[in-house]
């Protein structure tokens, strides 16, 4: 059985500012706000929220099915995945548009300012769940809007248990549409900002949203997170990395521990803590797929952290 990942596929363009943002942002000014950053370094990366997850669970020695649109530059993304073994047979080409593409920037503070072109992610609804054969779980993380809606639906009407990733897509929502989302998902990861975010929209407390759940798992960056589940708070610890190079993907990192953990049937300590180290591994390498650690790594690095072993 496979994970279904529902969501972007795309070019990162990162770029890093050897300063901190909140040097050059005067509060005072930002209604009128007219700034430039000076970026010495830029590098283009393979990216998109599904094309991380399902690298990550890749490394994890699984074989999930990626469900996205792309555009007329997608070929060397495709040669990528068809060297890693990624199964392309649910990745839709939709002619004369672009790949999504993300303009990132970050701070010396891990910071980003991200501008975001979403390409062929905006014909997202002509793929459908449905599509995919053999589906045990699903996940349906940033996308074209009408996509995300239709996707979860279509994992709700099917009773395939889906997680929900609502990520930078989020304002594209309403409130009742986010708890829609919440009430038809078995799951739902959001970082601390998002979850205050999605609070806001909804008028209902973290807590509130969680009893619609079977988890609700909230980030912390270095802090590590909180999993409600089962009535009760479960506080994960954040591996310590070994360099913060660069944030983008981290969170994808950490999805697909989630997922692996869900597929094998693991509490919520171990999956939290697997998604925890994936996450800290990734912040240690450049782009969001470069990190390439073998699972007898993986396992040995778990114990390293956690002081205990489990097996991948």
């Amino acid at each position: 059985m496979h994970t279904l990942i529902c969501g972007s596929m795309a070019y990162d363009t990162i770029m890093v500012f050897q300063d901190q943002f909140k040097k050059h942002i005067l509060p005072e000014k930002i209604h009128i706000l007219n700034v430039a950053f000076l970026v010495p370094e830029m590098r283009r990366e393979f990216g998109g929220c599904a094309g991380n997850i399902a690298y990550n669970l890749k490394l994890l020695g699984t074989q999930p099915l990626i469900m996205a649109t792309v555009g007329d530059d997608f070929g060397p993304y495709a040669m990528r995945l068809e060297k890693l073994g990624l199964l392309q047979r649910h990745i839709r080409y939709v002619p004369d548009s672009f790949t999504g593409q993300a303009f990132i920037t970050t701070d010396l503070d891990d910071n980003q300012i991200t501008a975001f072109h979403p390409g062929a992610m905006s014909f997202s609804e002509q793929n459908h769940v449905g599509d995919a054969k053999d589906i045990s779980l699903g996940i349906v993380s940033p996308d074209g809007r009408e996509g995300m809606l239709q996707h979860a639906r279509e994992f709700h009407e099917a009773g395939i248990p889906w997680v929900f990733d609502p990520g930078q897509g989020m304002p594209m929502f309403s409130g009742e549409e986010l708890l829609n989302f919440v009430e038809q998902a078995d799951y739902v990861t959001v970082n601390d900002y998002e979850a205050q975010l999605l609070q806001d929209k909804t008028g209902k407390k973290i807590e509130e949203l969680a009893k619609s759940t079977r988890a609700f798992i909230i980030t912390r960056g270095g802090e590590g997170s909180t999993i409600y589940a089962d009535g009760k708070e479960i506080i994960i610890p954040c591996a310590k990395p070994t360099a913060l190079l660069d944030p983008t993907g981290c969170g994808d990192a950490y999805r697909a521990g989630l997922l692996h953990g869900i597929q094998q049937g693991w509490d919520w300590e171990n999956t939290g803590r697997l998604a925890s180290l994936l996450g800290t591994l990734k912040i240690a390498s450049r782009g969001g797929q470069n990190h390439v650690p073998t699972r007898d790594e993986l396992n040995a690095l778990f114990q390293h952290h956690f002081g205990y072993t489990i097996s991948l």
